[in-house]
This record gives C-alpha cells, sequence and structure tokens, in this order.
C-alpha cells in the first residue's frame, strides 16, 4: 500500500540521518514530494509515531522522536552507563525477583542449579525503552535483595569482575505484554538480545534477554580501519 512505501523511506531518511535539525517537512510538502494525498501521508507518520520514530506537536509539525536509545557495543558496559554519560536519567523498576531451578536454555548457558531471575523494565526519562530479564547462578547472587537489583546493576552488585560478555540481536514481534509494557502496538518490530557476560576463566555468570521497540534503539559498532587485522566478529544471516 502507498503510505507503507511512504513510511519505508520516510524510516530510511530518519536513520540517514537526512533530518539533522530533527524537523520533517511539512505534511503539504511530503505531498508533494511523495505525489500523494496528505490522507496518505498522514497515515505513514501515524505509522512511523507508532513504532516510536517521529512525534508532532501541535504548532510545531512532525519532527523525529528524540527519545532514541544508543547503544555502543564495542565494550563491556551498561545501558544505564550510557544514558548517564548522555546526559540522560537510567532507571529500574523490578517486575519480578525469584530463586528458582535454572530452565532448561538458562542452564544451557550458566549450567543447572538455582538461579536469581529478575525481571525488569529500564526507563530513560521516565519512559520505558527495555524490558530485560536477567539470570545469574544462586551462588553469586545469594545475597542480592530485590531492593539491590533496583537500584544497581549486576555488574556493580557481583563480587566477581565481569570480563567479557557475547551479545546476539535479532528481531520479534511485540507480544501482547511487552506491547503494553513499553507502549507499542501489539506485533511491532522489537530487537531483541541475548548476552552471556563471564568472569576469569570463562565463567558464565549472567544472562540477559532485553528487548527494545526497533523504533526507539539504535546500536552503534565502530569499524576499525583496513590498515589494522581487527574485525568485528559474529555477523551471521538467520534464515
Amino acid at each position: 500500500m502507498r503510505y507503507r512505501e511512504i513510511a519505508a523511506d520516510l524510516r530510511r531518511r530518519i536513520a540517514a540521518g537526512e533530518f539533522d535539525d530533527r524537523l520533517l517537512p511539512s505534511e503539504a510538502t511530503l505531498s508533494g514530494a511523495y505525489g500523494a494525498s496528505r490522507v496518505t501521508v498522514r497515515k505513514a507518520l501515524d505509522a512511523l509515531r507508532d513504532e516510536g520514530l517521529v512525534a508532532s506537536r501541535q504548532g510545531m509539525g512532525w519532527s523525529v522522536d528524540p527519545a532514541l536509545v544508543r547503544q555502543a557495543l564495542g565494550r563491556l558496559t551498561t545501558v544505564e552507563a550510557q544514558l548517564a554519560a548522555s546526559g540522560r536519567e537510567a532507571e529500574r523498576r523490578i517486575l519480578g525477583f525469584a530463586f528458582r531451578k535454572a530452565p532448561a536454555a538458562v542452564a544451557e548457558a550458566l549450567g543447572p542449579g538455582m538461579v536469581l531471575e529478575v525481571r525488569r523494565v529500564n526507563l530513560a526519562d521516565g519512559e520505558p525503552f527495555a524490558r530485560v530479564t536477567v539470570w545469574c547462578p544462586e551462588r553469586y547472587a545469594s545475597s542480592l535483595s530485590r531492593d539491590d537489583v533496583e537500584a544497581a546493576s549486576f555488574h556493580d552488585l557481583l563480587p566477581v569482575p565481569l570480563t567479557g560478555a557475547r551479545q546476539s540481536i535479532g528481531a520479534v514481534a511485540a507480544g501482547r505484554d511487552d506491547a503494553e509494557l513499553l507502549g507499542v502496538p501489539a506485533g511491532s518490530p522489537l530487537l531483541r538480545c541475548w548476552r552471556v557476560t563471564w568472569t576469569g576463566g570463562d565463567e558464565p555468570v549472567l544472562l540477559s534477554e532485553s528487548v527494545f521497540p526497533a523504533g526507539r534503539t539504535e546500536f552503534v559498532v565502530d569499524l576499525p580501519g583496513a590498515e589494522t587485522s581487527m574485525a568485528p566478529a559474529g555477523l551471521r544471516l538467520v534464515e
């Protein structure tokens, strides 16, 4: 449908940074540029607003939503630390806190036994941008409380140094619960990240699943120059 084509092109232009001042052309200008009615253009913009990419304000027209959360992948850190570094306020709200037997997928990553499972929503400047579930072996988490994991990250709380991690990122559709929690339409695109973090000796100590609205999140990787032998690893096509 025509509005989807317009939305896709605007999405591409936003991702390319074409709108440096964050203001989009007026609906009338977009209508002329795309050779479509204003009703069609408005439908395309409404679709992008549902994804969290654009916002409209009375008397201001349409703009790129400044709430985009950018995360660097080149170093082991937390998104809260990156938000703080960019001058934004990070907050965690705990949805669930329990010790339980490790489910099969968790046991495969961390080993069998009891784990602490923490479910939370992460917020930036008061707006939810991620639903996160973290699992940690009981031997490292036995002294932690609900208040502890709401006030600080596992990176700060664990009694062992974290020396590395492997993270995979894919796309999923928002289920009803995540859609309601993150304020997006059910079925809209989410980025799902799985991360295994380990301590010295390559012992895995954390497994986390994070889901982010695709239109509000950007992952950034710095690529080395051709004169170096280093290269980003792990690109895999999923069939």
